[in-house]
């Protein structure tokens, strides 16, 4: 997504002391190395030291000036629906849900990679005949956003102790142009920087002399 670059150019002008790193993709192993070491006692594993996890748009994160990085946006992007074509044509309906069901995937795995803060700076942009008002695909995406609204901004997590690290889905039947997917990602990845400003000071991201 060119989204990202926009996003990345924006934030360079507000901050332009901080230093973002961009990845197309988050090995599992890392993931599970990260939490061992985060929360020891509790078991993690995965089969195969090359699965990962590419989400469209990749992650963006923060870099602190002792090469930390700390998530900012991850970002995804889902068409799905195509029955509306096939209908036009003559042609029988096909299944539908595949798309949602790997993003399902996606979302548990960085939810989980995202458990030892308190934001979840995903968000997922979703266009297609699939996701008219009157599908019933849209409760499948509130399901995995643990019931959230859609089309709603939530970074942070919500609840007495933090429960719902929901992360944001966009969904329409309207393909998302390029601006607006930017103009939505630069909010949650903006407002990312300043939490981490505010849990960890922003003398920590101070990279550069201005």
């Amino acid at each position: 997504m060119t989204a990202v670059l926009d996003v990345v150019e924006r934030l360079g002008e507000q901050f332009p002391f901080i230093e973002l790193d961009h990845v197309s993709e988050w090995k599992l192993k890392y993931i599970i190395e990260n939490l061992i070491s985060i929360f020891p006692g509790v078991d993690f594993s995965c089969y195969f030291d090359t699965s990962s996890m590419r989400p469209d748009g990749g992650i963006l994160s923060l870099k602190s000036n002792d090469g930390g990085l700390y998530p900012i946006l991850i970002s995804e992007k889902k068409n799905q629906g195509t029955n509306d074509l096939r209908l036009a044509e003559g042609k029988a309906r096909q299944a539908k849900g595949n798309a949602i069901e790997r993003l399902g995937k996606n979302v548990i795995g960085f939810r989980t990679a995202m458990k030892m803060e308190a934001i979840f700076p995903f968000v997922c942009f979703g266009d297609g005949c699939d996701f008219d008002e009157r599908s019933s695909i849209l409760d499948r995406v509130v399901t995995i956003a643990q019931f959230g609204q859609l089309n709603h901004e939530h970074l942070y997590d919500q609840g007495a102790r933090g429960e719902f690290d929901r992360g944001t889905f966009y969904f329409r039947v309207e393909e998302w142009s390029e601006s607006e997917m930017a103009e939505r990602m630069y909010s949650i990845a903006e407002k990312s920087i300043y939490y981490y400003f505010s849990r960890y000071g922003k003398e920590r991201f101070h990279l550069r002399e201005h």
